[in-house]
């Protein structure tokens, strides 16, 4: 049982709240005062990306070093002499934070000649699932092509000047987020014309760590949900950097690429991206920090029903709620569960955002919600957590609870696992298989391990 605020504490609490929420551009998630403990649940500081249970001091930080610059130490021979085509985003950068496109248009001999751009654009500043369209780099007057639009792997007009293809994008190490099933695809594409491709490899930001359903290959087969949200089996948190993915998309199902992987130097698979020294760049507009990056690899589940993760807030992907949502009712029912290393407060928000396109679910309204605060990253398990929180609400509010699409099946992996869901199976049943299934899946993925732990 949580700690009663003192009434010195609980005022100094309330005014930095409303202090915050007349700075911010939406409103600050309020206290849900119906909590059945009766204490106010105040919002603490939300977690900073270098924040997500533990974070390191820049004493701490190792001297990790991108495949970007282990390229120019000692594998220019990849690249020299050839026509570049280059698939990245602003996530890319050195590890003084210039950008990858910077880095490589003025090393000697190179020669960029195209641009590939992922889900949310060259520049990252496209919302979620919007069409992105072809256009030109200002700064390099170099072509951009769009691999997130009708069009999501190159084509061979794209490729017909490009003598290889570089891959380098910072993954956060979940399946459902598109950048490594973009690769894969490009993969494909590069094998078809016989050009040889090129990853140039980064740190998993949430480790090697692995939780979640494993999505079944009959999901593929039968085309459930987006190939770009789920192109191969692996895990919803899947443990794995984009060179790694690689290898096992090339090894596992026969890609047939030329296929080259620089490494990122000096990481361990158990190491924390803000322990790694380097600068963390925003991979998305939504995936602001390390710890959103942590908790979306179990809230994701959720984006296939008609729950808000917090998009609209100042933190994304650290909420679970609705209007219609009893959140002191679901905080309740989670207590008969083990939920390591995370801490559920019941809060209240109104998403909001300035931009009328944005995917803002609930826009303006109250939204009842569940707010989790990471207290051990080790420990935290998100995908379980998630699971256990959804089976929760369907339980408690089995009419208002909806799921929208099949992407909530190829989320949560295979079709029992969503006829066991939908049918109210206990949550310890549901995750009891998944081990099983996780267990058989791990030697398949040990082969393609680059990084020791």
């Amino acid at each position: 049982m949580r700690r009663q605020p003192s009434p010195l504490r609980r005022r100094g609490a309330l005014l930095l709240a409303v202090l915050a929420s007349l700075a911010g551009a939406c409103r600050t998630p309020q206290p849900d005062r119906d909590a059945s403990d009766g204490t106010d649940s105040l919002p603490r500081p939300v977690p900073s990306s270098a924040d997500a249970g533990g974070p390191a001091s820049s004493a701490q930080a190792g001297r990790v070093i991108p495949g970007l610059e282990v390229l120019l130490r000692d594998s220019m021979q990849l690249v020299r002499g050839r026509r570049i085509g280059f698939i990245t985003n602003q996530s890319a950068v050195s590890s003084t934070g210039e950008s990858a496109i910077d880095v490589l248009n003025r090393a000697p001999g190179v020669r960029l000649v195209a641009l590939f751009g992922p889900e949310h654009g060259l520049r990252g500043t496209s919302e979620g699932g919007a069409i992105v369209a072809n256009g030109k780099d200002v700064k390099t007057g170099l072509p951009v092509y769009s691999l997130y639009s009708r069009v999501q792997r190159p084509t061979p007009e794209m490729l017909r000047d490009v003598d290889v293809l570089v891959f380098d994008i910072q993954d956060i190490g979940a399946r459902p987020y598109t950048f490594v099933w973009t690769m894969v695809m490009a993969m494909e594409a590069a094998a078809a014309q016989h050009i040889p491709f090129v990853v140039l490899d980064r740190p998993n930001p949430i480790t090697a760590a692995v939780d979640g359903p494993l999505m079944q290959q009959q999901l593929k087969d039968e085309h459930v949900g987006q190939a770009i949200t789920g192109y191969l089996p692996v895990p919803l948190r899947h443990g794995m950097t984009s060179g790694e993915v690689a290898k096992y998309a090339n090894g596992e199902y026969h890609v047939g690429a030329d296929l080259h992987v620089v490494p990122a130097a000096n990481w361990r698979g158990g190491e924390w991206f803000d322990r790694t020294g380097l600068p963390w760049v925003n991979p998305s507009p939504n995936i602001r920090s390390l710890g959103a990056a942590l908790n979306y690899s179990g809230l994701v589940l959720a984006e296939g029903t008609n729950l808000t993760v917090g998009r609209g807030t100042e933190a994304p992907f650290s909420y679970l709620g609705a209007p219609w949502m009893n959140a002191p009712a679901v905080l309740a029912a989670t207590r008969k569960y083990d939920l390591p290393g995370v801490r559920l407060d019941t809060v209240r928000f109104f998403p909001a955002s300035s931009d009328p396109n944005a995917d803002v679910p609930y826009r303006g309204q109250a939204v009842r919600a569940l707010r989790l605060t990471v207290t051990d990253r080790d420990r935290f398990r998100p995908g379980w957590t998630t699971l256990v929180l959804l089976s929760e609400i369907k339980r408690l509010h089995p009419t208002e609870l909806k799921v929208e699409n099949e992407g909530f099946t190829q989320m949560i992996g295979s079709h029992w696992a969503r006829e066991a869901f939908d049918r109210g199976e206990d949550p310890r049943v549901i995750e009891r298989r998944w081990a099983q299934e996780l267990a058989a899946w791990m030697p398949i993925r040990d082969k393609y391990r680059m990084y020791p732990r």
